[in-house]
């Protein structure tokens, strides 16, 4: 699995998978691998997360087909509590 390594979120509890960005940043990501295409106008509905570290601007897809490459949704853009972590205290 690229270069993560597995935790749980603290506050909901649910696995997550640690991937390095290439900024060196740790992002906690949602378990399941997904297939991703890169949108013409290059601005896609979600943030992807590669296994190489790479955040790409790209739309979910289920067509094997015409994916462009496989990836993760930031853990961030799912919790339920991903407001509390956003506030700075």
């Amino acid at each position: 699995m690229g270069n993560g390594n597995f935790g749980r979120c603290r506050s909901c509890g649910r696995q997550v998978l640690w991937i390095k960005t290439k900024a060196g940043k740790n992002m906690p990501c949602d378990t399941k691998l997904l297939a991703y295409v890169i949108p013409e106008s290059g601005k896609g509905k979600e943030r992807i997360v590669t296994e190489i570290g790479e955040v790409v601007s790209a739309d979910i897809t289920d067509n094997e087909a015409e994916r462009d490459g496989l990836g993760y949704i930031s853990h961030f853009a799912t919790c339920p509590n991903a407001d509390y972590h956003r506030k700075r205290r």
